[in-house]
């Protein structure tokens, strides 16, 4: 028995049950930055130490990162959260940019001033998976950033530091989609 094809919809709001943490991706190609605000990243490797991250095919940066075969992760705090508005947003890359504290990696990533850790990732395999392609980078340069609250997505919207050691996630019911 073939089971009932899934509302994307409802598979939307399950996955939105599960919290993440917020990180901007970023890449640079001649002379333009490009970056995107990501919670599908994970730690695939610690021998090498290998990041994943699944972009949408659709984004500026994901073909950047296929032609350089490099990219910037910086894990956002909590009061990075106009940052992490700021690059979900579909604009011209320069508009995420203007006047935005940041260091460039050694790779030529822009990596955020004001991040809990800073990433560089030389891509390893590149793999298209539907709508999505997913990026397997080996760590090559790490930042400690900031002694700083994390910024978590939970139920479609940013969760909210508790004091310094617990995070508040928003109660059901998304604020938005």
């Amino acid at each position: 028995m073939t089971p009932p094809a899934l509302d994307t919809l409802a598979f939307r709001r399950l996955m939105a049950r599960w919290p993440t943490g917020v990180a901007v991706v970023t890449a640079r190609e001649k002379d333009h930055d490009y970056g995107l605000t990501v919670n599908a990243l994970l730690s695939v490797s610690l021998e090498p130490p290998t990041l994943l991250i699944s972009l949408t095919e659709i984004a500026d940066t994901t073909p950047v990162i296929a032609r350089t075969g490099a990219f910037g992760v910086s894990f956002l705090s909590a009061a990075q959260r106009d940052l992490s508005d700021r690059f979900a947003r579909t604009i011209p890359p320069e508009e995420k940019f203007r006047e935005l504290a940041f260091v460039r990696g050694t790779l030529g990533p822009a990596l955020l001033q004001g991040a809990t850790a800073t990433l560089e990732c030389r891509v390893r395999q590149t793999v298209p998976l539907l709508d999505h392609t997913l990026f397997a980078g080996e760590v090559v340069a790490v930042g400690p950033g900031e002694d700083a609250t994390p910024l978590v997505f939970h139920r479609s919207s940013y969760g909210e530091a508790a004091g310094e050691t617990s995070v508040k996630l928003p109660a059901a019911g998304p604020r938005h989609a």
